[in-house]
């Protein structure tokens, strides 16, 4: 006979909600080698003991937190709209891109320490549900370059560039904020001005 589902009760829900956003803190601050379950613990308000009842190891904590991140990194680009103005497509991509960094630079860093580290936990998905969603996206551009709606430029390399140019706010935030005079500067009204200026000239046939 199969067992009922257990019920989570609040305060697991609670606990689990902080044991992730305490990890988010740690690993986007220190990367996953440097993180300990001591640090995630402290952060979060718990014993040790307490918080391997909910997660039996860091890498566990590690794999739940880039489960739910890959879904929400892909989200921009699943977005792109096939069927409307190609340049306004672009352009609406880059802003969720920027919008992304500016909202959740945790999270952003925490991808690029993953990336950095040579992605040992996510390397399935960047291969899989990602390449799949960049080729197709890919292919949708290159349709509107052939239609002559932007001008020809590699479609990859139109997407790793978007990346690079939005997710620079999120993954060098202190150097950012030290060239432009301090952390009471926000740089993302003038970035998207710039960035939408930037890909408009380049995509104009």
């Amino acid at each position: 006979m199969q067992r009922p589902a257990r019920t989570i009760t609040r305060i697991q829900r609670k606990n689990t909600a902080a044991i992730l956003d305490a990890a988010l803190e740690v690993f986007s601050a220190h990367g996953f080698r440097g993180a300990t379950v001591d640090q995630i613990a402290k952060a979060a308000g718990l014993s040790k003991p307490n918080l391997l009842y909910y997660f039996p190891s860091k890498e566990a904590i590690h794999a739940a937190l880039l489960d739910g991140l890959m879904e929400t990194w892909l989200d921009p680009l699943r977005a792109m709209d096939e069927a409307g103005d190609p340049l306004e497509a672009v352009l609406g991509y880059v802003r969720r891109k920027l919008e992304m960094s500016r909202d959740f630079p945790r999270e952003s860093r925490l991808f690029a320490n993953e990336i950095i580290q040579g992605a040992p936990r996510i390397g399935p998905n960047l291969s899989g549900e990602l390449k799949e969603l960049v080729d197709q996206k890919a292919e949708v551009i290159r349709h509107w370059i052939e239609d002559g709606k932007i001008a020809e430029i590699n479609p990859h390399h139109l997407i790793f560039s978007i990346w690079a140019l939005t997710q620079h706010y999120a993954d060098f935030d202190v150097q950012v904020h030290a060239v432009l005079g301090g952390d009471h500067v926000d740089p993302y009204p003038e970035a998207q001005r710039y960035l939408e200026t930037l890909f408009t000239r380049l995509l104009t046939p």
